[in-house]
């Protein structure tokens, strides 16, 4: 596992870390297999969408807003709950397949870290686990029977 540093420049913003994780993917030596992202923050989240037209980030931050505010009244006396329920509507993880030791994202996808409750200093973990060969339950079966007659 590795962990990539996100400085978020604003109170809500969505952070491009693709380039990030894609150099985590490099370094893990994995050719095929599959790239698991973790946030473990709780006004924090990922999101895996466009990056070719920042007029989507705005959309969506604008959306979660509308759906929980941050001038609303909340029971979580802190000021931060909109973010709480923000980072509970997009998700702690994300997962992305990986293929020819590369991040195998979609023409238009970028892995995004989300902010709610910024600006901070936070973290990501990438974990990157290889496909390798899968076994049958037979194979397995049939192995552990010659092994054990």
């Amino acid at each position: 596992m590795e962990r990539i540093r996100v400085s978020t420049g604003s109170r809500q913003c969505l952070e491009d870390i693709t380039a990030q994780v894609s150099d985590a993917v490099r370094r893990s030596g994995v050719e095929d297999g599959v790239c698991h992202l973790f946030v473990s923050h709780t006004t924090a989240g990922l999101v895996i969408n466009e990056n070719a037209d920042p007029a989507v980030a705005r959309d969506l931050l604008e959306k979660l807003e509308a759906l929980a505010p941050s001038d609303a009244r909340y029971h979580h006396t802190e000021g931060n709950a909109h973010a709480h329920i923000k980072s509970s509507l997009v998700g702690q993880s994300a997962v992305a397949p990986v293929a020819g030791g590369r991040l195998a994202l979609g023409r238009w996808q970028a892995v995004f870290f989300a902010e709610f409750d910024g600006p901070r200093e936070r973290e990501v973990a990438v974990t990157v686990v290889s496909a390798g060969r899968a076994e049958a339950p037979a194979e397995v079966l049939s192995r552990e029977r010659q092994a054990n007659p």
